[in-house]
């Protein structure tokens, strides 16, 4: 990637992607630190759950979706906005486009153990993230400092993707009262980490069995903050709205590449997570949001549901269906702009 047009460069958007709808908690983040930026937001869905699948799979998920976003909406940065997929691909992705500024997101294993007075800090998290070769050498790091309860919780981002609120409520009363006692006595859970961008989003169904005295954690805000420094270190900040007049590009059919490199080491994190908020905090102004595209490899009305639930955006959609050849990489394409 040359940067041959600094402006140009300033007006283009940075790419967001998760396994599906959790990500659009750091997306809520980034509008907030970032409100002029233009993002396009890929929810792979017709790929997901990561969390469960194989390395080789979301690496080759990874390099497909980021091959798309800069070829077709010429991303600035990217944010990989799941914690699965930063374990499993962030740093293929940083070897293979180094000019381009990537950020992740991890499970906030550090700060926990600074904010907990009882040492013994609970960690939710996808099975994925918490088998990760990463996630094991932050654990190692962090040996002494507190005691780490570890919940895989297999269904869970599943059923959030899917609002299936009987299976949200019965999986996160079970996830945590299989991790032990919640509160501020000795030997009590007091700091719950939210290991998944899903898990965020049902802070207040995971409140009803911890209680109100446990400290949530989740990395989103960190994460934009981090994405601001990076552009700004460039450059690339966008000192002015998008017009809402640019078009979107459509999304073409893609496949999943054959070559796809096999798991790298583990990299150190790069982000500092903040306590979660139990409810998402209102949306920067309408007159004020900049422009965004969604687009997803699962069904486009899952998504559209899930901007208007969890961004408070009535989107204006369009859609578009592409012919299924090798499993495109993108079938549905939703557009928000601002109002004129």
């Amino acid at each position: 990637m040359t940067d041959s047009a600094p402006m140009r460069r300033c007006a283009d958007p940075i790419g967001v992607f998760d396994s599906g709808v959790g990500g659009l908690s750091v997306l809520r983040a980034l509008r907030a630190e970032l409100p002029l930026e233009h993002f396009v937001y890929i929810a792979d869905s017709g790929h997901a759950p990561y969390g469960e699948r194989d390395d080789s799979h979301i690496i080759a998920r990874s390099h497909a979706i980021t091959r798309y976003l800069l070829a077709h909406h010429h991303i600035k940065a990217l944010v990989v906005a799941c914690n699965t997929a930063t374990a499993a691909a962030i740093k293929l992705l940083r070897q293979d486009y180094p000019e381009l500024p990537i950020v992740g997101i991890e499970p906030a294993l550090k700060p926990a153990a600074t904010q907990s007075h009882t040492k013994t800090v609970g960690v939710m998290a996808t099975r994925g993230t918490l088998n990760s070769e990463k996630f094991r050498t932050l654990l190692a790091s962090l040996q002494g400092q507190s005691t780490f309860v570890l919940q895989a919780c297999d269904g869970l981002a599943d059923a959030i993707e899917r609002d299936d609120a009987t299976k949200i409520v019965a999986a996160c009363a079970h996830y945590t009262g299989a991790m032990g006692t919640f509160g501020t006595k000795t030997g009590q859970i007091d700091t719950l980490v939210l290991g998944c961008t899903h898990y965020p989003f049902v802070a207040d169904v995971l409140r009803r069995t911890t209680g109100a005295n446990v400290t949530f954690i989740e990395g989103g805000a960190q994460v934009a903050r981090q994405t601001r420094r990076l552009l700004q270190e460039r450059g690339w900040l966008n000192a002015a709205p998008p017009s809402p007049s640019s078009t979107t590009q459509p999304c073409p059919a893609a496949s999943t590449p054959t070559n796809t490199p096999k798991a790298a080491p583990v990299i150190a994190p790069e982000t500092t997570p903040t306590t979660a908020p139990t409810a998402p905090p209102p949306p920067p102004a309408q007159t004020d949001l900049a422009r965004l595209t969604f687009c997803t490899t699962g069904q486009a009305q899952a998504l559209q549901s899930a901007v208007q639930r969890w961004l408070q955006l009535q989107p204006q959609v369009q859609s578009q269906g592409l012919a299924l050849v090798q499993r495109p990489l993108l079938a549905q394409v939703l557009e928000i702009a601002p109002p004129p």
